[in-house]
């Protein structure tokens, strides 16, 4: 089964006045990515996770007779991701200098004197938790508990609020390592491997088909970072009339 995909409309950032929001991800060259939609093979995608393999920095599949090598210039052909310097993993948090997984997940929260038993979605102010939404839901999507945030998890919100550029290519990577591990995993990247197919020109007719759409404004469909529920991110602070700003 594939995990529920999710969009992030950068319009929706825009027309929510969430510049600061929509200009880290760009700076973070997650755009393409954070936005891609279309049809969904489920089918084809527990086929391409069965054959999945890793060699050297590729992914390696097998669909349909197809052999398909993921490559640098695939990542950045499908998903305009490239790869950077940084790698950050579990073994490596230590990279980010002097990271404090406490200290800095207090200094999120619109509480910062607030008692933390869970580093949790709730309480954080709007930019970081709109952030840690969309790791939790598209870019390292696990599991079923979106709003219990690891250690990891805040090193990339870190990293993404310093403007240290990350390798996504390998955090998505390690992800899919880490899901197919599981003993009952739902498929993530489910998007993501549909465009890879595509690029490798394999067969999908008659092939079983979600379609992965947004509506019209960008905000009315149900995968999209404006829809879900308009009370997990919460109201946008400060001045009479604070409206609320949706997210997953």
């Amino acid at each position: 089964m594939t995990n529920n995909p999710k969009v992030v409309s950068f319009d929706w950032l825009k027309s929510q006045k969430l510049d600061n929001v929509r200009k880290l991800l760009k700076d973070q060259l997650l755009r393409r990515f954070l936005e891609m939609k279309g049809n969904i093979y489920p089918d084809l995608i527990q086929v391409f996770y069965t054959n999945l393999k890793f060699e050297g920095n590729n992914l390696v599949s097998h669909v349909k007779g197809v052999d398909m090598e993921i490559t640098h210039d695939v990542w950045t052909a499908v998903a305009g991701l490239k790869y950077v310097v940084l790698r950050i993993n579990k073994g490596n948090l230590g990279v980010v200098e002097d990271f404090n997984k406490v200290q800095y997940y207090k200094s999120c929260l619109k509480n910062q004197n607030a008692k933390v038993r869970i580093c949790s979605v709730g309480g954080l102010k709007l930019d970081e938790r709109v952030f840690a939404l969309i790791l939790t839901w598209i870019l390292t999507p696990m599991g079923s508990n979106h709003f219990v945030l690891t250690e990891e998890d805040l090193v990339y919100i870190y990293c993404i609020m310093k403007k240290i550029k990350i390798n996504w290519i390998h955090i998505i990577k390690e992800n899919m390592q880490k899901t197919m591990r599981l003993s009952d995993y739902h498929y993530p990247y489910a998007v993501l491997i549909s465009k890879f197919l595509l690029y490798f020109e394999v067969n999908l007719d008659d092939e079983t088909c979600t379609a992965l759409v947004v509506g019209s404004d960008d905000v009315a469909s149900s995968y999209s970072i404006g829809v879900l529920t308009r009370r997990q991110v919460g109201r946008r602070e400060g001045g009479r009339g604070a409206r609320e700003v949706a997210s997953y």
